[in-house]
C-alpha cells in the first residue's frame, strides 16, 4: 500500500532537511542530532518511581533506569534495549516509549544503557545486555519486580540484542525470558533482501546509514557471520522464547525482522508477526504523530500481558 499519509508528511520534513550522510559527519555530530524531540515521541508518562541504577557487567558497571507503573507489586518486568544502530541512542532517548509501554502493559520496564560503538565494539552491547537481563532476573524482588515473569525486547539494533539474549540465555543454560518483543528487527549482516534495495533512500533508515552503523559495530566484517551479531545465521533458534516481531512495511529491515519469524517458527518457537502497512522504521515510538504507533504499543502491551499471565 502506499505511505501512510501521516508518515509521507513526516518524510517531507525530514528528506527536506538535506542532513549529510553520517559518513561525512563527526560522531559526535550525528549524535546531537539524533536528540529526543517530545513534539515527534511524546512526554514521559507519570510512573510511581523512577529510578537510575548501575549493575555489573562484564567490563564494568551497566547503567540501567527502572520504570515502575502504578499498580500492586510485585509486578512483571520488561527489560529493553535501546535502538540507534549499536552506535546512537541511551535511555534518556527512550524514555518516553519506555514509560508509554509500562503504563499500558502494567509492568515495569527496566531500560538498559549498554556500550555503544565504535568505542565499545561487537561483542560489548550483547554481553552488557545479557549481564542486565541476569541482573534483573536476580534482583528483580529489589525493586517491585516478579523474578518468574521477565520478558525482553528491544527496537531496531535493539530488537537484535533482545533476540541475541535469548539465544545467550538458551546457549548458557540460563532461564529464558517469557517472551521476546522483537520491534524491526535487525537479524543479519548481510544487507542483502529486497526490502534493503527497494528502501534503500529516502524512507528515514538509509542503506549507507545502515553500512555505517555495521562498520562502526564490527571490528571485523567477518564477525557479522556470527549469530550474536546476526542472530538469523544462528544454526538453529530452538529453545529460544516465544516471540512477538513487528515490522514496517517501507523498512530496509522489513524483510529479515519477517525472516526471523519464519525461523523461530520453523524451529518450534511460537512466533506472532505484524507487519505495519504504510509504515517506515522507527515507526512506533512516533506516538505523538502516528496512530499506528499507538496501535502498534497497544499490541506489544497486549502480548506481555497474555506472557506475563
Amino acid at each position: 500500500m502506499p505511505l501512510d499519509p501521516q508518515v509521507q508528511v513526516f518524510l517531507d520534513e525530514i528528506n527536506a532537511l538535506h542532513t549529510p550522510p553520517p559518513s561525512e559527519l563527526t560522531l559526535e555530530q550525528v549524535r546531537a542530532g539524533v536528540k529526543t524531540d517530545p513534539a515527534e515521541l511524546g512526554e514521559p508518562a507519570p510512573m510511581a518511581a523512577t529510578e537510575d541504577r548501575r549493575v555489573p557487567g562484564p567490563a564494568g558497571d551497566v547503567p540501567i533506569r527502572i520504570y515502575t507503573p502504578y499498580g500492586p507489586q510485585p509486578l512483571p518486568v520488561f527489560v529493553y534495549f535501546h535502538g540507534g544502530g549499536f552506535v546512537l541512542g541511551d535511555v534518556p532517548s527512550h524514555d518516553a516509549y519506555c514509560t508509554a509501554i509500562a503504563k499500558a502493559a502494567g509492568c515495569i520496564v527496566v531500560s538498559v544503557e549498554y556500550r555503544l560503538a565504535p568505542e565499545h565494539k561487537y561483542p560489548a552491547a550483547p554481553e552488557d545486555a545479557f549481564a542486565a537481563t541476569r541482573w534483573v532476573a536476580d534482583h528483580a524482588a529489589e525493586f517491585g519486580g516478579d523474578p518468574g515473569r521477565i520478558a525482553v525486547g528491544g527496537d531496531s539494533a535493539g530488537g537484535n540484542l533482545a533476540a541475541v539474549v535469548c539465544l545467550m540465555a538458551r546457549d548458557r543454560q540460563a532461564s529464558q525470558p517469557v517472551l521476546q518483543v522483537l520491534i524491526y528487527p535487525m537479524t543479519d549482516c548481510r544487507f542483502d533482501t529486497p526490502s534493503h534495495r527497494e528502501y534503500a533512500e529516502g524512507y528515514l533508515l538509509s542503506r549507507e546509514e545502515m553500512d555505517w552503523f555495521l562498520g562502526c559495530y564490527l571490528a571485523q566484517p567477518e564477525d557479522g557471520q556470527e549469530p550474536y551479531a546476526s542472530p538469523l545465521r544462528a544454526e538453529s533458534l530452538a529453545g529460544v522464547a516465544p516471540a512477538l516481531v513487528i515490522t514496517a512495511e517501507y523498512d530496509p529491515l522489513r524483510d529479515e525482522g519477517e525472516s526471523y519469524a519464519a525461523r523461530l517458527r520453523a524451529s518450534g518457537v511460537p512466533a506472532t508477526l505484524t507487519r505495519y502497512d504504510g509504515m517506515i522504521h522507527a515507526f512506533a515510538r512516533i506516538l505523538a504523530l502516528f496512530d499506528q504507533a499507538k496501535i502498534a504499543l497497544d499490541e506489544v502491551a497486549g502480548a506481555l500481558k497474555q506472557a506475563f499471565a
